[in-house]
């Protein structure tokens, strides 16, 4: 791929008509390009048949449609979960995860390669962080999932930004991207089907708040006070409880939308009742919901699922405190798929 060639897409729709419009054509030109990208989906120029062939070559010339290659699917028992081991043009490897439901399909979306956190139960943060990814990256793992969905008479109804990476790292590029797959004239995507979410990136969550979108927030929390979280989750230390629930009392004032705390159950760990009653006060009063989901098993840590008479005590105990409680249903966790188990990493194991 010649390095002067434009991803079309890493432009917004704006972008994409002051383009065309330099190219002395007329901006609807651009829309017809849009619907080809995000509604048609087309992977090639060549395929916008309703262009006029020298702009079409053009197209060809200096441009190209982004993509991921698609390295390993790997898909759980039940078929409903999906992951895909894809490889970005310079030879780095991330994973998406397609889970399907009675009445949706969600896309869990990728925003970085690797992941600078280092939560201590995330495979994703054992590797490390080595870059952002480009709009044009993460706007292309919705997009083949989109293709796929197609051919089965399916769509994409829903993307959450829980993949590898902190999303408010990338806030830019995962925004651009948000902002593309919404736009009625493509795929069309409602804000409320979009959530990012975060390690408790304060500065994020305050951006977030006062966008022109009220796209979903989701924290993850883990813990309900600060020593505890320092520890599974090191960015408290930047950013500790008593910054992070005032960023959630922002958005949820901006937005009128409540907020997601997740939080993963590890036996002996955060899973007593006294922790329970603490997340309860930590957060009582604010519109919020709690996801809470026993920690996926992964490779060199040593924490461990709670439980389920824990997990079910737990929730009885924040639901006696009125807070809006539910356990996350276990997904792909035996592709590793499952929330914290992303690595994207590619292992040749043909030889």
């Amino acid at each position: 791929m010649a390095a002067d060639k434009i991803n079309l897409l890493d432009l917004t729709l704006p972008e994409l008509v002051q383009l065309v419009v330099e190219w002395g054509e007329p901006r609807f030109r651009a829309t017809q390009i849009w619907r080809w990208l995000y509604s048609t989906l087309a992977g090639d120029p060549a395929e916008m048949l309703n262009l006029p062939k020298d702009l079409r070559q053009r197209l060809q010339e200096q441009t190209y449609v982004g993509y991921l290659k698609p390295i390993t699917s790997t898909m759980d028992e039940d078929h409903l979960t999906e992951k895909v081991l894809f490889e970005t043009i310079d030879g780095q490897y991330l994973e998406t995860v397609l889970m399907r439901y009675t009445n949706r399909n969600t896309i869990c979306v990728s925003s970085q390669v690797g992941c600078p956190i280092g939560c201590t139960i995330c495979a994703t943060g054992q590797r490390g962080f080595v870059r952002n990814l480009t709009t044009g990256e993460v706007a292309a793992q919705t997009l083949h999932f989109a293709r796929k969905l197609r051919d089965e008479n399916a769509h994409v109804t829903n993307v959450v930004f829980m993949g590898m990476g902190e999303p408010m790292l990338n806030f830019d590029a995962v925004w651009r991207s948000i902002l593309n797959l919404n736009d009625r004239e493509g795929l069309a995507l409602g804000s409320r089907r979009f959530t990012m979410s975060t390690a408790g990136v304060v500065p994020g969550i305050e951006r977030l708040a006062r966008e022109s979108l009220a796209v979903g927030l989701a924290i993850s929390l883990h813990a309900p006070d600060n020593a505890l979280r320092d520890q599974l989750v090191p960015i408290n230390r930047r950013y500790p409880l008593e910054q992070v629930i005032p960023a959630s009392k922002f958005y949820i004032e901006r937005t009128g939308r409540r907020v997601t705390f997740e939080y993963a159950l590890m036996d002996g760990v955060n899973d007593s009742d006294d922790h329970a009653r603490r997340t309860a006060a930590l957060l009582r009063g604010l519109l919020c919901h709690v996801n809470l989901i026993p920690m996926n098993p992964t490779p060199n840590v040593a924490y461990r699922p709670s439980p389920n008479e824990r997990v079910l005590r737990f929730q009885e105990i924040l639901v006696k405190e009125r807070i809006q409680t539910t356990v996350r249903l276990r997904r792909g966790v035996d592709i590793q798929a499952g929330c914290g188990q992303l690595r994207g990493q590619y292992l040749d194991t043909s030889q």
